[in-house]
């Protein structure tokens, strides 16, 4: 790499450096802010809640990399053009077209490095999390009660109460268990309770009640039921498993399947290279378009947040419209990164247009 593009790429990589950083730094902030208010640390503990919001960083990073690239080629090019160092590079001899090369040259590894988080490590570390999640989600959990005190849950209806808890065995003895639904209430007595722990990432986390009663309270019948049992399995309600576990599945997995929804999660993880070095691209175009020395630094962050936001919600929608099959596999999600390509190309060619055009 020669200088002027050795230059040029260590202006982008500071202020990526810092934006990263920053952006890392805030989001592991809010997701611990949102796991402490959700009383997670009484479920699985400050280690299992570090272990849990770097999970969760993890899998942002494919998002959080493009936006931190984005915003970085705006603020280390913006620099170079307003204290006219572009101008200065261009009348030594340095094409339009090199400094798009040393835009590239920063902009191609690391949209290398966001499809390989995007395609290996984020499937691993929702496996990872979805195990953790769940049992951060698990309403029965021997981890989570003291003895002697009720638990309630406003989202599911629930109030919990367990007399005596063995911490040693995971176990506890004398529970109550109510849950209200709209069309029954249901009481729950038994005299033990087990927490099972999942083994593989197929399993749910559940509990194992023994020799108890259930009452089933209905508003319509005349009379309720009473069932006795010897053992009782309560699994988690998770809405979302299906879901969840597809982005935890293997790349190759989804290679081999031909289900919308599989085929969407797939074409999301290998687009994800080619958005970031698009989204570098069309940062670029901000600095082109601007003259030296003109303060209108918020105008352009304003603008380039706006298509930023833009592009964020059309490539969700576009995986959505995957997901439920209002566009096939082809062209697939890939329309949006084909409609960035051709007004990137469009761009250049009215830039070149206009250069060719100027009185020499």
């Amino acid at each position: 790499m020669k200088l002027i593009e050795r230059y040029i790429a260590r202006e982008i990589m500071l202020p990526f450096t810092v934006v990263i950083l920053i952006l890392i730094g805030l989001f592991a902030s809010f997701s611990s802010a949102r796991l402490l208010a959700g009383a997670v640390t009484e479920t699985l503990g400050i280690a299992g809640l570090i272990k849990l919001v770097f999970l969760k960083t993890l899998i942002a990073l494919e998002v959080l990399i493009p936006i931190a690239l984005y915003i970085s080629v705006i603020i280390g090019l913006g620099r170079l053009n307003k204290d006219q160092e572009l101008n200065v590079i261009r009348s030594v001899g340095i094409s339009g077209n090199r400094i798009v090369l040393a835009v590239l040259t920063v902009a191609i590894p690391i949209g290398i490095i966001s499809g390989m988080l995007s395609s290996y490590v984020r499937p691993w570390a929702y496996g990872e999390s979805y195990v953790l999640d769940a049992q951060a989600e698990a309403e029965l959990n021997t981890n989570r009660f003291q003895a002697g005190r009720f638990y309630g849950s406003e989202k599911s209806g629930r109030v919990i109460y367990v007399r005596n808890k063995d911490d040693s065995n995971k176990q506890m003895q004398n529970i109550f268990h109510y849950i209200k639904k709209p069309d029954v209430s249901e009481i729950v007595i038994a005299k033990q309770a087990r927490q099972i722990k999942p083994t593989t990432e197929d399993d749910r986390p559940h509990i194992q009640l023994s020799e108890g009663v259930i009452y089933q309270l209905t508003n319509t019948a005349s009379t309720d039921d009473v069932i006795q049992f010897r053992k009782l399995m309560y699994f988690i309600d998770n809405d979302f498993v299906m879901n969840y576990r597809r982005k935890a599945a293997a790349t190759r997995t989804l290679w081999e399947s031909d289900l919308p929804r599989d085929i969407a999660e797939l074409q999301w993880r290998i687009s994800r290279p080619l958005a970031t070095i698009l989204l570098a691209l069309i940062a670029l175009t901000f600095i082109r378009a601007a003259a030296p020395r003109q303060d209108k630094t918020e105008k352009t962050y304003l603008i380039a947040a706006l298509i930023f936001a833009a592009y964020y919600n059309l490539s969700g929608l576009a995986k959505t419209w995957v997901e439920q099959e209002t566009v096939g596999s082809i062209p697939g999600v890939w329309w949006l990164e084909l409609l960035m390509l051709l007004a990137l190309i469009l761009y250049a060619l009215i830039v070149r247009q206009k250069q060719l055009s100027r009185p020499e």
